[in-house]
């Protein structure tokens, strides 16, 4: 197997399919980059049995050919190179590798291709296309809602639910819950699967450096494939079932608060500092267009309070949050206003943005956090 590659090109590739390499996977070969020349393409493969990329890169090639290159290593000299041509030699008795650059030679040692992992094949799958903008919004706005608990695997991916002419994305770890909406599709899909952290992270970061207008996203009852450009990122679904999440979704919640988003935002940063760390508990105060935030630490006797500007129009209301939640929520959201819309004070909140597109909603809840007289 002989071919010739830009380094640089290949680095780029290559660090794209690292993100489904572990750093101790549970069989050797899953350190090794798969490499299968044919003509003049090679295709990458990298896996850790969960999520699998596979890319592919124009090269020079001589002689076809399949082996498996230990990835750290050969990472590591393509990094350390300048730009230029290099030539790979594998011979295939015995897997050895040559590499030539304008520098000089290295050598190492492949495996056996065929020790590789077989490709979760793509058949009897159900297929919907969507812009990389809204895919990558809708990864980022729900992925940090997830649960850590393994315990509730459902709850540690995100649930996409396809209706018709729109998809919904939604992430929950029972504080708090995101839903985010894409309409404007043609579609006469409706099927829920529920896809892993991981994967969509790997996805993530595949997608944005392809910059392809679209995805093209298909899956079956075990995976999901994501396809961009030359870029296919396969994960493994979650089998398991999701909760009803609609019904912790508050329909009567008649109060709302509009604040500016970066003011909410700075102001709970600061406060947080002194409230208690093990609940990171703030209070917020609503009177007619005031809004007072305030904690404490009881254990250390530390105290802020601090004031804000807003619009509240309903009955006073005294509420707790966790303020990291409500930061994080806040980080979200891209408009400079914002809604917060309640009704009790053990009743969830909502935060929506003050506008949005007709094809794009987000909704986020977070539950209160009991407050301790």
């Amino acid at each position: 197997m002989v071919f010739e590659v830009s380094s640089s090109e290949l680095l780029k590739k290559l660090q794209v399919a690292s993100g489904a390499i572990s750093s101790n996977p549970v069989i050797p070969i899953l350190e090794d980059f798969l490499f299968d020349l044919s003509g003049n393409e090679i295709t990458i493969s990298a896996t850790n049995l969960e999520v699998t990329i596979i890319s592919s890169i124009e090269v020079k090639g001589k002689e076809d050919g399949r082996v498996a290159i230990p990835a750290k290593i050969l990472l590591d000299t393509l990094k350390a190179l300048p730009d230029q041509p290099v030539k790979f030699k594998i011979h295939k008795d015995n897997n050895s590798i040559k590499i030539k650059s304008a520098y000089g030679e290295y050598k190492l040692t492949g495996d056996n291709a065929s020790d590789f992992p077989e490709t979760p094949a793509e058949d009897n799958v159900n297929e919907i296309e969507l812009e990389s903008s809204s895919l990558i919004k809708a990864i980022n706005n729900t992925i940090f809602a997830t649960s850590n608990d393994e315990l509730r695997l459902a709850m540690t991916g995100v649930l996409m639910q396809m209706d018709f002419n729109k998809v919904i994305f939604v992430s929950t770890d029972a504080h708090k819950l995101v839903k985010y909406t894409i309409g404007g599709l043609s579609s006469d899909l409706t099927e829920s699967i529920i896809i892993p952290k991981k994967g969509l992270t790997v996805f993530k970061n595949a997608i944005s450096s392809s910059d392809e207008e679209s995805a093209k996203i298909s899956f079956n009852n075990k995976n999901i494939f994501f396809k961009s450009g030359d870029t296919l990122v396969i994960s493994r679904l979650i089998d398991s079932k999701y909760p009803d999440y609609n019904a912790v979704i508050p329909v009567d919640n008649d109060k709302t608060l509009t604040v500016n988003r970066s003011d909410f935002q700075n102001s709970l940063k600061r406060i947080v500092i002194y409230s208690n760390k093990t609940t990171n508990q703030v209070v917020l105060n609503l009177a007619e267009d005031s809004l007072t935030i305030s904690a404490q630490d009881l254990d250390f006797s530390n105290e802020e309070t601090e004031q804000i500007s807003c619009d509240y129009k309903s009955d006073p209301l005294t509420i707790g949050f966790n303020a990291k939640f409500l930061v994080e929520m806040l980080g979200i959201i891209e408009t400079d206003d914002i809604n917060l819309q309640l009704s009790a004070p053990n009743k969830a909140g909502i935060l929506l943005p003050t506008d949005e597109s007709d094809q794009e909603k987000l909704m986020m809840l977070v539950m209160p956090v009991m407050m301790s007289h």
